[in-house]
């Protein structure tokens, strides 16, 4: 069974690069001098404060911290640089 989305790993990952990296460049965030480990924690951190900050506590919150528990961190990382070579 093939799970990939729009030549993404899932649904979750493309969705959350969409939606929340579509245009961020690594300079722009002050990723540019990150290597692959470091931003692929920076980007993580970067959306979990994102829905931190726009959905209260409780089941809503629960619900997309399950959703970024499916992202491919690093595919979204590797992308990025590629893109920004």
């Amino acid at each position: 069974m093939d799970t990939t989305y729009n030549g993404w790993t899932n649904y979750a990952t493309w969705r959350v690069n969409l939606e929340i990296f579509d245009g961020l460049a690594p300079e722009d965030m002050g990723w540019e001098a990150l290597d692959i480990y470091e931003l692929t924690t920076a980007l993580k951190d970067y959306a979990d404060e994102a829905i931190e900050s726009s959905a209260p506590e409780g089941l809503a919150l629960s619900y997309a911290r399950a959703f970024l528990a499916d992202v491919n961190w690093g595919e979204i990382a590797r992308h990025k640089i590629t893109e920004y070579a």
